[in-house]
């Protein structure tokens, strides 16, 4: 007796297609799963086998083989406890064959009830590919699955309600998609921040244009707190945007029922002893580090000299390509990881070098020492660096609020508008412009090219520092709605690259 039941599987953060092969023949009762199962596929036995009686089945008293093709590649997870239930069912003759054009995906319990799998919507994207018309998922899984859209996704809770419906007694319902609203009401309002005007322009910049941005004062500032409101001033994200990060997170596990969908644009900050597989992902089987994780987002990270320098480093590539490839024995994974890097840092280790107060009794080669521990590298893939001055009494005590978060994304979505309409490839922001969008686009006039010249040769500016000048430019050109990039615009860009780390 034989039966095939299709599935999917999860290989670094897209699906594939898995047909599950079961055979039961005469012989001593045995159980086998073939086809490069893990710990984790080989312990569906004893899953299925409780969960087959416990749903009041008979188990097949024969030799039982399983096989899931394709057999070359590694499987993993939990995800075919369900369909190797299913196969056994319809083998046994319990049920009639499940239809070509339906796949099965879930974690069972012993009472035959379903858990939650990760990865549910690049499978269920998987299956929108290889052609699937339905997929029967775990019921805390549809909500994400149904994001895909052009697939019918059914959500199941027993093994039981499950077979109802394939014996036609009661059919289950289709689960749709879930809205998608943005968390607006979570987010942190820049109105809350008192004084630091040049800082929130700063914000303003590097959020209509995606650049990287490093944050510099003394402690107490309102580094973190300002940091941490930039994503109420990001632009909303499209629903490819929303896809692209619910797979990451689906993945990594981060996804919910009462959050199937990244609909917000991600922020992470991790400590800064998090390690450079933490950053960059891996693992025996690799999975998305918190580099991917923010893809899409923000990547904060708080006071950036204490992180490991092997840590630091691992960023460098990925902020140039906007992909991470996490290499292993098996294979090598990639992951997608294009992120806007937002750095904050005291000017010195006890923090107060520079203060008015004169509190700072750190060295010169202390300072040095500390500010060393940032690689020139690195330095170089931050288009602004800013300074963030000490707050006066006078600034604290002031009770008008300050502009809100909301006044500041409408402009900074006028600013991304205008880079959609110039950019073929709509995902493109100005921080991500290459050579010839460079060439076409960010010419500066007559004045704007002499001022750059002289930043050029009296700031010994490194090719890559000059190509993130004109990025910026560009982007303080397009908050003001301007075509040209003019001299005003060239020295405010300048002026983001003069604060030196000695």
């Amino acid at each position: 007796m034989f039966s095939s039941v299709k599935s999917l599987g999860v290989s670094g953060i897209g699906g594939y297609g898995v047909s599950v092969e079961v055979y039961i023949s005469n012989g001593l009762p045995h159980f086998d799963i073939v086809g490069l199962p893990d710990a984790a596929v080989k312990e569906a036995r004893e899953r299925v086998h409780a969960a087959v009686k416990n749903s009041g089945f008979r188990f097949p008293v024969s030799r039982l083989t399983v096989n899931l093709a394709p057999a070359d590649k590694k499987k993993t997870g939990t995800v075919y406890d369900l369909p190797i239930l299913v196969g056994i069912l319809a083998a046994s003759g319990d049920i009639r064959p499940p239809e070509e054009d339906a796949a099965f995906i879930g974690e069972l319990s012993l009472t035959g009830e379903l858990r939650p799998v990760q990865g549910a919507l690049p499978m269920a994207l998987a299956a929108k590919r290889e052609g699937l018309r339905r997929l029967f998922v775990p019921a805390e899984n549809a909500s994400e699955a149904a994001f895909a859209e052009g697939l019918e996704v059914c959500g199941v809770r027993t093994v039981t309600e499950l077979v109802r419906h394939l014996r036609g007694e009661k059919t289950l319902s289709p689960t749709a998609a879930p809205a998608l609203t943005a968390e607006a009401d979570a987010l942190l309002d820049f109105a809350d921040v008192k004084g630091q005007e040049n800082v929130k322009r700063a914000f303003e910049i590097a959020a209509a244009g995606g650049h990287n941005i490093l944050i510099v004062g003394p402690p107490g500032a309102g580094k973190s707190m300002l940091a941490k409101r930039l994503p109420g001033i990001l632009p909303d994200m499209s629903r490819e945007e929303i896809i692209e990060a619910t797979e990451i997170w689906s993945v990594a596990g981060l996804t919910s029922h009462e959050k199937p969908v990244v609909a917000s644009r991600p922020f992470r900050s991790p400590h800064h002893t998090v390690s450079a597989a933490g950053l960059a992902g891996g693992g025996a089987i690799p999975r998305p580090g918190e580099i991917s994780l923010a893809h899409h987002g923000v990547l904060f990270l708080d006071e950036l000299p204490e992180f490991r320098n092997d840590a630091l480093e691992v960023l460098r590539q990925p902020l140039e390509d906007g992909v991470v490839t996490v290499s292993r024995v098996a294979g090598s994974v990639s992951f997608p990881s294009r992120f806007m890097l937002v750095c904050a840092m005291n000017p010195c280790k006890c923090g107060w070098y520079g203060h008015p107060s004169g509190r700072c009794k750190c060295s010169e080669a202390e300072v040095h020492r500390y500010h060393s521990r940032i690689s020139g590298p690195l330095l170089d893939r931050i288009d602004l660096i800013v300074e963030v001055p000490a707050l006066d009494y006078e600034e604290l005590k002031r009770r008008s609020p300050a502009e809100s978060s909301a006044a500041i994304r409408e402009r900074v979505n006028a600013a991304r508008e205008r880079q959609r309409a110039r950019f073929t490839d709509k995902a493109l922001c100005n921080a991500r412009m290459q050579g010839k969008d460079l060439r076409q686009y960010c010419a500066p006039d007559a004045e704007g090219d002499a001022l750059m010249k002289a930043a050029f040769d009296t700031m010994n500016l490194s090719a890559r520092s000059y190509d993130r000048i004109l990025r910026v430019a560009r982007t303080i050109a397009d908050l003001e709605g301007s075509d040209a990039i003019r001299a005003d615009h060239i020295a405010e860009a300048i002026q983001y690259r003069t604060y030196e780390l000695s």
